[in-house]
């Protein structure tokens, strides 16, 4: 049998108490290289930019709760996909929250499951501000015969990109962005990163995120971060602070965008990508 809970669809984790305020804004825009005025500072025009994909971070312990629940060995979780549907616009730069969330669906691999874990995060007073979708893919616990899931769709047209934005990461990227609240040692410790096979730590899939959720706000939305309605990715590759974060973006109709993402080795990191914005 896999080493995982096949009855965990439809499990509830732990409800998460949360809030935030213009530092931690600030902290979250400079961890993904946002180091502009407007994402710095408190007292820009009507108050600090909040970039979407900052829709990460309160639901984050939420996490911690779903390996239990779905009884993996978390040495063998990575983290497959990601998506943020924003359900208030523009987010506000401070905040008291609740963040819900369950189990929505698991997927044989064969060589791992795939979790899916949907929250839910709004106000003390209800109003809903933005969903998360996170997708955990289980190595070793597949093949018990169940559902395969969907295939990864988003794929990009044969045709040059309409748009290509190159971010340069900083070799301490992940000592700030780890400041927003991931500590996982793999992404600090030397020795860690090395047990789980990589040569140095690595960046955390969420700051690749939001530096390629720039990027789209930046091409797609005229730099306008309450533009962005929904954005999903699929975590291909690694990034290691110091590289170059190359996204590449081809515009499917009103208001649809796919997109991947390289470093500048050449590695895809980011595919099967997509968004949805106001035009």
């Amino acid at each position: 049998m896999p080493e995982i809970n096949l009855d965990c669809v439809g499990k509830e984790l732990q409800p998460v108490n949360s809030g935030w305020g213009w530092k931690d804004i600030a902290l979250y825009n400079i961890g993904i290289g946002a180091y502009d005025l407007a994402h710095t500072y408190e007292n820009y025009e009507n108050g600090i930019r909040v970039i979407p994909t900052f829709a990460v971070i309160p639901p984050n312990p939420c996490l911690f709760g779903c390996v239990e629940i779905v009884g993996a060995n978390p040495m063998m979780i990575v983290h497959g996909e990601q998506k943020i549907i924003m359900r208030k616009r523009p987010l506000p730069f401070e905040a008291q929250t609740v963040t819900n969330g369950k189990v929505i669906e698991l997927w044989d691999k064969g060589k791992g499951a795939l979790c899916r874990i949907q929250t839910t995060t709004k106000t003390l007073e209800g109003e809903p501000l933005f969903d998360n979708i996170f997708s955990l893919f289980v190595r070793g616990a597949g093949g018990w015969g169940g559902p395969k899931g969907p295939a990864p769709g988003n794929e990009p047209p044969a045709r040059d990109p309409d748009k290509v934005i190159e971010y340069q990461t900083l070799p301490i990227q992940h000592l700030i962005y780890r400041l927003t609240g991931d500590i996982n040692p793999l992404h600090i410790d030397p020795s860690f990163a090395q047990m789980a096979g990589y040569q140095t730590p690595i960046l955390h899939g969420l700051c690749t995120f939001g530096h390629v959720g720039r990027a789209v706000v930046e091409a797609c939305c005229g730099g306008e971060d309450e533009k962005l309605r929904e954005f999903e990715v699929r975590f291909s590759k690694e990034v290691y602070p110091g590289q170059k974060i190359v996204t590449k973006i081809w515009k499917e109709g009103k208001g649809k965008a796919i997109i991947t993402a390289s470093t500048d080795d050449g590695r895809n990191v980011i595919t099967n990508a997509a968004a949805l914005f106001d035009e």
